[in-house]
C-alpha cells in the first residue's frame, strides 16, 4: 500500500490530466460505436480503473481506442440489424460478446500468450491501422454535414416494400416457431398481419435505410444525396473543431487541444443558442449493471460472434502491449505482458457488464500521464475516478455537446491513427514476389490486402486473411532460405567433407554419402525425397550424415520415412551417422528407429561407420 501512494502527487496530476484528455475521445468513440456517448464514457471509466488495478504496466491509461471501436461497430451494427433495429433489444447480446472478449483476454494472459503477441506481422498491423483511420474518416462524413439517413423521409420511403416483406417474414417465422403455421388455417397469420401498420413499416424502413447507409460503402451510396441536403451549421461546427485541434497545438501542447476544441466550440454553440443537433442524452447517476447479459443469455445469439470476440481480444492485446512498450521506453521500466492482458480482460469484462464499449491501452493518454508525473497504477485508477466524477456531476451538461463536434474530433483521430510510417516505406521495400509480369513486395501486398478488405468488406475477416497470407509468405521465404543454407542437394552434387577423403575408392560405386546441413522440414523436403531415385543400381548402402540436422518437423519426418522405405525396396541399406536428440526422438516415435534403421546401423561418427562398411560391404565387394 505504501508503494502505491509513494508518488501520489505525480499520479494525481497524471491521472487528472489523462482523465480530462480521455473525456472527449470517450464520448466520441461511444457515439461512433452506435451505442451512444454514455457507452464510451462507461468503457473509459471501468477499463481505466480496473486495467490499472490488475494490469502489468504501472503507467498505462486504458479506455476505448479507435481500433477497438471500429471492430465494435461491426458487432453492434450486425446484432442491431437482426434485432429489428432496436438497440435496447440487441444490447444484452452486444454486451455479452464484449464480456466474452474480455474473458478471452484474461484467458490469453493466464495461458502466458502475452509474450507471443509481438509476433503479429507488421504489414497486417499497418494495413489494419490505416484501414481504421480511413473507416473513421469516411463514416464521420455524414454526421459532419448533418445528414442522418433515418431522418431522410424520401430515402426511407424507398425501403417500405422491403420493410413490409420483412415484417411479414418475421410473423411467419414466429408462427412456425410456435407450431401454428399450417396450410389449412392462415387465420392467425391474417390476424397478425394487422401488426403491419404504417408506423411499424416506417420504423422498419428507417432501420433498413440506416443499415444500407452504414459503413464505408454505405456512406458512398448515400453521399450524393447527403451533399444535396448538407446542413452548413453542422459542417461549420465540425470544421471549427478540426481547425482548433490542429491550430491550438501550434500555440501550446500543455493543454490538450481536443479538450479545448470540445469546450470552446460547444460553449459558443450553446451560448449563441444555435439550432445544432446535440449528442444523445447521457443517463444521470452511477452506471447500473445490465444483468440481462446473464438472465437472457442465448447461445444461438452469441455463437456467430465468437470469432469476432476473439478478434476483439487479440486486437485489444496487441493495442495494449504496443502501448506498454512505449511506456517502457519512456519510464525505463519493464512491463509484465501476461499480467497486463489479465488486467485488460478484467477491465473490459466489467465495462461490458455496465454497458461500456471495449478498449485497450491508449498510447496518447499513457504518454500524457507519464509526462504529467504519473508513475504507478494509481494514476490510471485516478483517471477512471475523474471520469466517473465528470459523469455524475456534468452528465446533463455533456449532453448538450453538438454531434458535429464529436464528428470533428473523430476525423482528427482517424487522420492520426493511420500508419504513415508504413505507407512511406512502400516504395523502398524489396520486390520479392511476381504476379505475372509485375514484381511486388510481399509486405506491401499484405498491407494493401488488409487495408482494402478492412475498409470495404469486413475488419475481422481481413485480419484473418492477412495473417494467413503473411504466414504463407513467411513459410515460403523461410523454406527457401533455410533450404539454401541447409544444402539439401541431389546426391551427385554432394561435396566430400574433410573426414571423407580417405573413404575406400573401391566402395564408391556401392556406398553413397548424403549430407543434411540444417533442419529437415516442409521447406527442404522436396529435394531430399528425390534421394531414392538418384541411387544407381550398383548401390549397396547409403550413409546419411545427420550431425548438422538439429531439427525435424512432421513433414521432414514423413519425407525421411518415405526415402528409407524406398531404399529398402531397392535393397539399399541406410546408415545413420551422428543422429541428434530431437530428430532421433521424432524417428523413434513412429518406429523409423529401429524398424527401418536398426540401432546397429546408427553410428556416433563417420569413422565408426566407415569401419562397419569396410567390414560388411567391403569384403563382399572384394
Amino acid at each position: 500500500m505504501k508503494s502505491l501512494f509513494a508518488h501520489f502527487r505525480g499520479d494525481l496530476f497524471g491521472g487528472l490530466t489523462a482523465g480530462i484528455v480521455a473525456l472527449p475521445l470517450a464520448l466520441a468513440f461511444g457515439v461512433s460505436s452506435g451505442l451512444g456517448p454514455s457507452a464510451g464514457l462507461y468503457g473509459a471509466i471501468f477499463i481505466s480503473f480496473f486495467a490499472a488495478l490488475f494490469g502489468g504496466t504501472p503507467t498505462q491509461i486504458s479506455g476505448p481506442t479507435a481500433p477497438m471501436t471500429a471492430v465494435s461497430m461491426v458487432v453492434i451494427g450486425s446484432i442491431i440489424a437482426v434485432n429489428d433495429g432496436s438497440v435496447e433489444k440487441a444490447l444484452p447480446a452486444i454486451l455479452t460478446v464484449f464480456l466474452l472478449a474480455g474473458l478471452m483476454q484474461v484467458g490469453l494472459g493466464l495461458m502466458g500468450l502475452g509474450r507471443y503477441i509481438r509476433y503479429i506481422p507488421y504489414p497486417v498491423v499497418s494495413g489494419f491501422m490505416t484501414a481504421i483511420g480511413v473507416i473513421i474518416i469516411v463514416t464521420q462524413i455524414l454526421p459532419a454535414i448533418g445528414y442522418y439517413p433515418k431522418e431522410d423521409a424520401e430515402y426511407v420511403a424507398l425501403f417500405k416494400p422491403q420493410a413490409e416483406e420483412l415484417i411479414l417474414e418475421n410473423i411467419l417465422r414466429e408462427e412456425a416457431g410456435e407450431g401454428i403455421l399450417v396450410l389449412e388455417d392462415f387465420q392467425e397469420t391474417i390476424n397478425r398481419s394487422h401488426e403491419i401498420t404504417p408506423e411499424a413499416i416506417l420504423k422498419e424502413s428507417g432501420t433498413l435505410a440506416a443499415k444500407e447507409a452504414s459503413g464505408v460503402m454505405g456512406t458512398f451510396r448515400v453521399l450524393r444525396r447527403a451533399v444535396g441536403q448538407i446542413q452548413y451549421l453542422e459542417l461549420l461546427l465540425c470544421l471549427a473543431t478540426i481547425a482548433i485541434i490542429y491550430g491550438f497545438k501550434r500555440i501550446t501542447t500543455a493543454v490538450p487541444s481536443t479538450l479545448v476544441a470540445l469546450l470552446l466550440v460547444s460553449g459558443v454553440a450553446y451560448a449563441a443558442n444555435l439550432n445544432y443537433r446535440p449528442i444523445e442524452q447521457i443517463p444521470e447517476g452511477f452506471p447500473i449493471p445490465n444483468l440481462e447479459i446473464f438472465t437472457g443469455f442465448r447461445l444461438d445469439q452469441i455463437s456467430p460472434y465468437i470469432f469476432t470476440a476473439l478478434t476483439l481480444s487479440l486486437l485489444g492485446a496487441i493495442d495494449s502491449l504496443l502501448t506498454s512498450v512505449v511506456a517502457d521506453n519512456m519510464t525505463k521500466t519493464k512491463h509484465k505482458p501476461n499480467k497486463e492482458l489479465v488486467g485488460q480482460g478484467i477491465g473490459n469484462s466489467i465495462a461490458a457488464i455496465f454497458g461500456g464499449i471495449p478498449g485497450a491501452g491508449a498510447t496518447i493518454r499513457t504518454v500524457v500521464n507519464i509526462n504529467s508525473g504519473g508513475k504507478t497504477r494509481l494514476s490510471g485508477m485516478i483517471a477512471g475516478v475523474i471520469l466517473l466524477v465528470i459523469l455524475l456531476a456534468l452528465g446533463p451538461v455533456a449532453s448538450k455537446i453538438p454531434a458535429a463536434v464529436l464528428a470533428g474530433i473523430l476525423i482528427t483521430v482517424g487522420i492520426n491513427v493511420m500508419d504513415y510510417k508504413g505507407l512511406r516505406a512502400i516504395p523502398s521495400l524489396p520486390r520479392d514476389i511476381s504476379l505475372g509480369p509485375v514484381r511486388l513486395s510481399s509486405e506491401v501486398l499484405i498491407m494493401i490486402v488488409v487495408l482494402v478488405l478492412s475498409t470495404f468488406w469486413n475488419l475481422v475477416y481481413a485480419v484473418g486473411i492477412g495473417l494467413v497470407i503473411a504466414s504463407l509468405m513467411f513459410m515460403k521465404q523461410i523454406g527457401q532460405l533455410t533450404g539454401q543454407r541447409s544444402d539439401v542437394k541431389p546426391l551427385l552434387r554432394e561435396k566430400a567433407w574433410p573426414d571423407e577423403k580417405n573413404f575406400p575408392q573401391n566402395l564408391q560405386q556401392e556406398v553413397f554419402i548424403k549430407h543434411i546441413k540444417g533442419p529437415l522440414f516442409f521447406g527442404t523436403t522436396s529435394e531430399f525425397q528425390q534421394l531414392a531415385e538418384q541411387i544407381p543400381d550398383t548401390a549397396r548402402a547409403v550413409i546419411i550424415r545427420l550431425g548438422r540436422m538439429q531439427y525435424m518437423d512432421q513433414s521432414g519426418l514423413y519425407a525421411m520415412e518415405d526415402v528409407l522405405q524406398a531404399l529398402r525396396k531397392k535393397n539399399v541399406t541406410p546408415l545413420f551417422v551422428n543422429v541428434l536428440d530431437q530428430p532421433r526422438y521424432m524417428m523413434e516415435r513412429i518406429d523409423i528407429i529401429p524398424d527401418l534403421v536398426p540401432h546397429e546401423h546408427i553410428f556416433p561418427n563417420f569413422r565408426a561407420c566407415t569401419e562397419w562398411v569396410v567390414e560388411h560391404i567391403g569384403d563382399t565387394v572384394l
